[in-house]
């Protein structure tokens, strides 16, 4: 199949309002999928790659050259490129890996360049969420969508799924089931603002858990096997020895669990998430090892697992039992100071208490689960439903970066700064594009534009005096920013047009959240 070919689905697709029309788009185009190319190209109409690390950011897409006036390229060929371009590494590696992405645009078109851009940058905003690609793989294949859901959840990887459909129907789709030591995407749950709130989702008797802010982990082990998955089903076992230790100690020989790890201090209070995060991201010994009395003293995170369900236990798959079964499985297998802080509720006065000890203890909110769903693995639905307080700053946007893809020729992401009333300056604590409305683009370009005191071709920097309402989800310390902190998920709730930049929340306002102590 042509790049080409797929460009102008993704394009089209975009453009295209009805659920149903997309999914007759996307359908056809992977009806036109040689086999070796389905995986690669049933993932770009999802908006990925198949190569999940390939080194390509923004300062690699910098100075590209022109389009090419003809197509040239196939589906085959820009995979092939892009293994390549993945494959890199050593001395001399960035200098050759931005010659080979230059020389793959030089041989894109300008829809093919833009496809790429969003690919690379992860910005991909086409509409093709995995819900309408598996109701598009069950139409190219003349299967039942709920088979092409149920391989989906299983399997946790759109592009095996399509091969499977695609290549074999729904004799291959049948096969695909829980099996130890292959992740499965994990179930998620819904937000709301308020435990009234997750209530009314749920329905009412309802259990809530204590939401740890760790990083979600998957276990499964088959007899001495012993294998950890992140939540975007990554292994990481070698880095989380303490987990494997606790799963190695529990009586079953075959289990799937699913937590959280965290670090937790002196006080057996979590440390912030970015302590926890780079104890999961660094070099461990041996599967198995334990973590040497040294590291403990030298201050090293150590990771404690906790959690919160059971999908398969010595031969039996539960994830399509109610979850009441499931949990009382969980709570039979492992010992209690390796579960989540679970209470049953009736109602929004015994969750309300429930939310407010979970914060008092230092932890991130709670989830409000439905104890007769059962584990819908990869989705998002009522049955679970996280309550987290919120936090907003009004901030000044210190500069905009131009965004990329579907986002070329608008002003996107968003430098944002807290106003040091030491200085009377403003200090930067990070970037967004979160957020941000079609309608916002526009406006936000024009705005900016009008503010601007340098213009670059990446960066356009403003004079300080629009100020931006941004919701986060905490405040981590970094090297990166001057103040030495940096918000956490930011995204913009509205523009403040009514506030002058010297109203704006200060640098001080931030440290005090860091620390848990919000000010006002």
């Amino acid at each position: 199949m042509r790049f080409l070919d797929l460009a102008a689905t993704s394009a089209a697709v975009g453009a295209t309002s009805g659920r149903r029309a997309k999914v007759e788009l996307l359908a056809d185009a992977l009806r036109r999928l040689d086999a070796p190319e389905v995986a690669a190209g049933s993932g770009w109409l999802a908006g990925e790659l198949r190569q999940r690390q390939t080194g390509v950011g923004g300062a690699s897409l910098r100075d590209l050259p022109p389009p090419a006036a003809e197509p040239t390229l196939s589906v085959s060929a820009v995979d092939a490129a892009i293994d390549e371009i993945t494959a890199v590494h050593g001395a001399g590696s960035q200098a050759r890996r931005r010659a080979l992405v230059h020389a793959l645009y030089a041989a894109a078109t300008a829809d093919e360049q833009r496809l790429l851009t969003g690919l690379f940058l992860g910005e991909l905003r086409h509409g093709a969420q995995a819900g309408l690609l598996a109701d598009a793989i069950a139409r190219a294949a003349g299967v039942s969508v709920a088979v092409v859901r149920r391989a989906l959840l299983l399997a946790g990887d759109l592009r095996v799924v399509a091969v499977a459909a695609l290549g074999g129907g729904a004799a291959a789709l049948a096969e695909f089931g829980l099996q130890i030591g292959r992740p499965l995407a994990p179930m998620l749950a819904q937000s709301a603002s308020t435990v009234d709130e997750a209530l009314a989702a749920t329905g009412v008797p309802a259990v809530v858990d204590v939401k740890l802010d760790g990083i979600r982990i998957q276990v499964h082990r088959s007899g001495s096997d012993i294998a950890v998955f992140s939540r975007s089903l990554d292994e990481i076992t070698a880095r989380v020895p303490e987990v494997v230790a606790a799963v190695r100690s529990l009586p079953a020989r075959e289990i799937v669990l699913d937590g959280e790890a965290i670090g937790l201090d002196a006080a057996g209070r979590p440390v912030p998430f970015q302590q926890t995060s780079s104890a999961a991201a660094r070099r461990a010994g041996p599967v198995g090892a334990p973590v040497a009395p040294a590291v403990r003293a030298a201050g090293g995170t150590v990771l404690t697992p906790y959690f919160f369900d059971l999908l398969h236990l010595d031969g039996a798959d539960l994830i399509d039992l109610p979850g009441r079964e499931r949990w009382a499985a969980l709570h039979g297998t492992a010992h209690a100071s390796l579960l989540v802080g679970r209470m049953e509720v009736d109602g929004p006065e015994r969750a309300g208490a429930a939310f407010a000890a979970a914060l008092d203890a230092g932890q991130e909110g709670v989830v409000v689960k439905a104890p007769e769903a059962p584990y819908d693995a990869g989705r998002r639905g009522a049955a679970w439903v996280k309550v987290k307080p919120r936090h907003t700053l009004d901030l000044v946007v210190l500069a905009v970066e131009w965004g990329s893809g579907r986002r070329t020729g608008w002003l996107s992401n968003l430098h944002l700064g807290a106003r040091d009333p030491s200085t009377g300056g403003f200090v930067m604590l990070g970037k967004t594009f979160k957020g941000l409305t079609d309608e916002l683009l526009r406006w936000q370009t024009e705005r900016f534009l009008g503010l601007a005191v340098e213009r670059g071709d990446w960066v356009v920097r403003v004079r300080p005096e629009q100020v931006v309402e941004i919701a986060f989800d905490g405040v981590q310390s970094s090297s990166r920013y001057p103040g030495g902190v940096a918000l956490r998920f930011a995204r913009v709730v509205r523009y403040r047009d009514d506030k002058p930049a010297a109203e704006a929340d200060t640098i001080d306002a931030v440290r005090a959240i860091h620390v848990g102590r919000p000010s006002g």
